[in-house]
């Protein structure tokens, strides 16, 4: 069985629903919020992102100097004989057009995922304060447990207070090579 067959219904987790949920709705305000000439311009930039409109242009480019070449040899004036400055132009500002198409459909799934990406930053950071309660707890437990042999562990009492995401921005910006000091790291860590 296929595991992304569409008649089995996986079995999630409400929290993964959820997240998957959140997902498709930031998808769909985003096709949404979409202009027609924005949806034009996609269905361009996936058209023009084809092998198709590769073989197309190459077919089309070649007929043109063909074309023109025949008519020299049968003696007529070629509409634009070599070199082809005629197509020499044509081509350009097809590539110009081609240009600030594929950038004006980049600059709106840029957007988009700007949106993921601050999705996945949010979970994170819930992800890692959900993560430093367990740890406390577990270390809560261990103390309290007449079982258990009470001892001071100071990395699980580092990895029990979240980390303040503010001070690690901080020290991701103050690092010079863009590459977080260690350092700075760790008086993140402690704080």
């Amino acid at each position: 069985m296929d595991a992304f067959d569409d008649d089995a219904s996986p079995i999630l987790p409400a929290h993964i629903e959820d997240t998957v949920g959140a997902i498709a709705r930031l998808q769909a305000k985003h096709d949404h919020e979409a202009t027609t000439l924005e949806r034009l311009t996609e269905q361009v930039t996936a058209a023009l992102g084809t092998p198709v409109a590769l073989l197309a242009i190459l077919l089309l480019t070649a007929a043109w100097a063909g074309a023109n070449q025949i008519c020299t040899w049968l003696g007529y004036t070629a509409p634009d004989p070599a070199p082809f400055n005629g197509m020499q132009v044509l081509l350009s500002l097809a590539a110009l057009c081609v240009t600030v198409i594929i950038l004006t459909t980049q600059r709106r799934a840029d957007k988009l995922s700007s949106h993921r990406q601050q999705l996945t930053l949010e979970l994170a950071i819930l992800g890692e304060q959900k993560t430093a309660k367990v740890i406390a707890l577990i270390e809560e437990t261990r103390r309290d447990s007449p079982q258990l042999r009470n001892r001071e562990d100071a990395e699980a009492a580092d990895m029990g207070r979240p980390a303040d995401p503010e001070a690690v921005l901080k020290a991701i910006v103050k690092a010079p090579t863009g590459e977080p000091n260690t350092g700075d790291l760790e008086a993140v860590r402690k704080a």
